[in-house]
């Protein structure tokens, strides 16, 4: 017998009605501005104005200027989206549905249907609910009503449409009446909006609880992941201002590698076969870039080239690594309690992976103290190491992970500091999230070693903009600076001496 009765008809009283739940709003289109680029000239100058620019053969200053005047007269857009007539008469017929639905239902039976079996269940006591209110839908409205009462039950409310959309990479959610959303590099208005602050708060706690944290305003940040591995960050009031504020990073199913990068124009096809090359040859490489630059991407990507036989252990403050090598061992940090006691930091499991015999040590971020502990590992046995870190350029990379060990409490010398680093690294892969949206391996830069007191590198292959298309799509082209790879005799160990030096060539 079915677990979902109704009210009356002589059946026993259900039990109480959810404890979680919450009514939503329905999905609603987006209302965005789509800048085109100017067409026509700027306005001529008044009497008292300076004389205007003469446009030369190829010259975009005029474009340029014309463009920021439109920018300055584009409508605000920052009150959120906007609703249909349609959709919004769903969010109201929910809103009278969502409590009598919830007198018919035994929460027990349905915590334990899947999102198909229970919008089964849903679709008669749907049915008898609008008939009890007389309000008629056709097909299409009632699978609608249906998909937002699941959702707001078992899901995430309003962010399931867009976390099932594969072309949306990041969601920021800025309190319940405004959500933006990544598509192809580019930001823009999501077509959602929440019920109200209660409500967004509500799943952001969902969030959070199903990997064991928690968000409240003792502890008003937080960092979580979804089922998929999606990295999620939480901020709530009083330090979020416009509500609580959700920032989500997705991630694709589909495991992304260097060969598919190269294809998508991220690098050209040598300097894919050399990354190829020092990933399989246990080079210590540093990944740099800002954020939503690829970082991560370029990690997993890297990850596919490392021994099957080998140990690897991961470590991050939020699991999100999706490495494509079957022994891999993850570990993530652990917050402090209540009474502030009890926090595993990463530096405590560097020092503890080195106890588990791994023969790469991979770090999501490294963001403190712990740079020193993973330059003691890349030089006791552990080549092969990776990391990323947050720098726009190499050399800013290497200043920031001296200022990193400099942070901690280790009494050791700063020429010490930078020997070490030059010793440990051997290779810095610099990635950048250009203007256009395109993201792209900008550097990939060697660590030839120490002279006097100064790190000593060499760029391998850049990428060098040349120039712009009408839509705004940057053209360049990568180019191999034709050196020799100085840490040439750690690919010959591998074997691979002879193809990465072709590559560089």
């Amino acid at each position: 017998m079915s677990s979902f009765g109704r009210k009356g008809g002589g059946l026993a009283p259900r039990r109480a009605q959810f404890g979680a739940a919450r009514t939503q709003t329905t999905p609603e289109p987006a209302v965005t501005e789509v800048e085109q680029p100017a067409t026509t000239p700027p306005p001529s100058p008044g009497p008292t104005s300076p004389e205007p620019l003469t446009e030369l053969p190829g010259d975009t200053t005029n474009d340029a200027l014309t463009r920021l005047d439109e920018r300055g007269r584009a409508p605000d857009e920052s009150a959120g989206s906007k609703e249909t007539d349609d959709e919004s008469a769903i969010f109201k017929i929910k809103e009278q549905v969502m409590p009598r639905l919830l007198e018919r239902i035994d929460p027990e039976a349905a915590a334990a249907l899947n999102r198909e079996e229970l919008s089964e269940e849903f679709g008669p006591i749907i049915g008898e609910v609008l008939a009890e209110l007389k309000i008629n839908l056709n097909r299409r409205e009632q699978v609608l009503l249906e998909k937002v009462l699941v959702d707001e039950l078992l899901g995430l409310g309003p962010l399931e449409d867009l976390l099932a959309d594969p072309d949306v990479s990041d969601i920021m959610v800025n309190g319940p009446n405004q959500t933006y959303i990544e598509k192809k590099g580019k930001l823009q208005l999501a077509p959602i909006r929440f019920r109200d602050e209660e409500h967004l708060y509500q799943i952001a706690q969902r969030i959070v609880n199903r990997v064991g944290r928690r968000v409240d305003q003792t502890t008003p940040l937080a960092d979580a992941r979804l089922e998929d591995g999606s990295r999620v960050n939480v901020i709530v009031p009083p330090l979020s201002l416009k509500g609580t504020a959700i920032s989500i990073r997705k991630f694709s199913e589909k495991p992304i590698t260097l060969d598919m990068l190269r294809d998508w124009g991220a690098m050209n096809s040598k300097m894919c076969t050399a990354l190829k090359i020092m990933a399989a040859s246990r080079f210590n490489i540093v990944i740099s870039g800002g954020t939503g630059s690829g970082k991560t991407t370029m990690l997993n990507a890297l990850s596919k080239m490392i021994d099957p036989g080998e140990r690897t252990i991961t470590i991050e403050d939020a699991a999100e690594l999706r490495l494509q090598q079957p022994h891999v061992l993850p570990l993530e940090t652990r917050p402090p309690n209540l009474e502030g006691k009890g926090a595993i930091t990463i530096r405590d499991l560097i020092i503890n992976s080195l106890r588990m015999r791994p023969d790469r040590v991979i770090l999501g971020e490294i963001r403190g103290q712990e740079c020193f502990d993973l330059l003691a590992a890349m030089n006791t046995g552990h080549d092969g190491s990776m990391c990323t870190l947050h720098s726009n350029s190499p050399r800013e990379c290497l200043a920031r992970m001296e200022n990193m060990v400099m942070m901690g409490d280790i009494k050791i010398p700063k020429e010490a500091i930078t020997r070490q680093i030059a010793d440990s690294v051997d290779l810095i892969v610099q990635v950048k999230r250009l203007r256009d949206g395109s993201r792209r391996c900008t550097s990939i830069t060697e660590v030839c070693g120490m002279e006097g007191d100064v790190i000593v590198t060499q760029e391998i292959f850049k990428f060098e903009y040349l120039d712009e298309t009408e839509d705004g799509k940057i053209l360049g082209e990568y180019r191999s600076m034709g050196l020799r790879p100085h840490a040439l005799e750690k690919a010959k160990g591998f074997g691979f001496e002879k193809p990465l030096l072709e590559a560089c060539l």
